[in-house]
């Protein structure tokens, strides 16, 4: 499988709390959630309904998935007009959670990898079938690339600066180059951006 993430940032790179809720995720004193609520049009919304039906599983870190239990698990399709390739993805494909915390999950279908993670996701990737796909999850993310497993990642921006909140890359860490797949943006400023991971950035000689 390849792995894909898929994650929706502000212009400011944040992406904590974006979804329905405003307090969906009030670490370090996070005042500004729901920044993502009612924006994408219509092609959006099915860009990403149409990106959970890709799935042949996903993996997640272990607040992701909590979230994602707390709200998705708990909906059938008749529940979420609009949506539904996201609940019927969610709630019938198999789900991953890289945690050592996580010791019995009620989301049917989950495994929790808490060994070696990064062998755990190798093999997973070694498996036939389409996509490993990676929703939010931050620190996964990071890991991810880190450790090179990423095959492709997915940037949805949506065009907001909130001025607060955890970032999708850090302030200082590992540096990669990126290659342009797919580009395009709504009739709301929404812009998805498809890369591929190319290794580490080129720069000027020094002087």
């Amino acid at each position: 499988m390849k792995l894909t993430t898929v994650t929706q940032i502000t212009i400011d790179g944040v992406m904590q709390g974006n979804g329905g809720a405003s307090d969906e995720d009030r670490r370090n004193g996070f005042e500004r959630g729901g920044w993502a609520r009612g924006k994408g049009d219509n092609e959006t919304h099915a860009f990403i309904n149409q990106t959970y039906q890709r799935a042949d599983a996903f993996l997640f870190g272990r607040r992701t998935y909590e979230l994602f239990a707390s709200s998705w698990g708990t909906l059938t399709v008749q529940d979420a007009p609009g949506w539904e390739g996201v609940v019927e993805a969610l709630n019938t494909r198999p789900k991953y959670v890289a945690s050592t915390a996580l010791t019995d999950p009620a989301w049917s279908d989950t495994t929790v990898l808490s060994g070696d993670v990064a062998a755990a996701v190798r093999e997973l990737k070694a498996r036939p079938g389409g996509e490993l796909q990676v929703h939010g999850s931050g620190i996964l993310t990071r890991w991810l690339l880190d450790n090179d497993l990423v095959d492709e990642m997915t940037l949805i921006t949506v065009p907001v600066v909130v001025g607060q909140g955890a970032r999708l890359f850090p302030d200082a860490g590992p540096d990669l180059a990126l290659d342009l797949v797919e580009s395009c943006v709504d009739s709301k400023g929404v812009t998805i951006q498809v890369y591929r991971p190319a290794g580490r950035p080129q720069y000027a000689p020094t002087a």
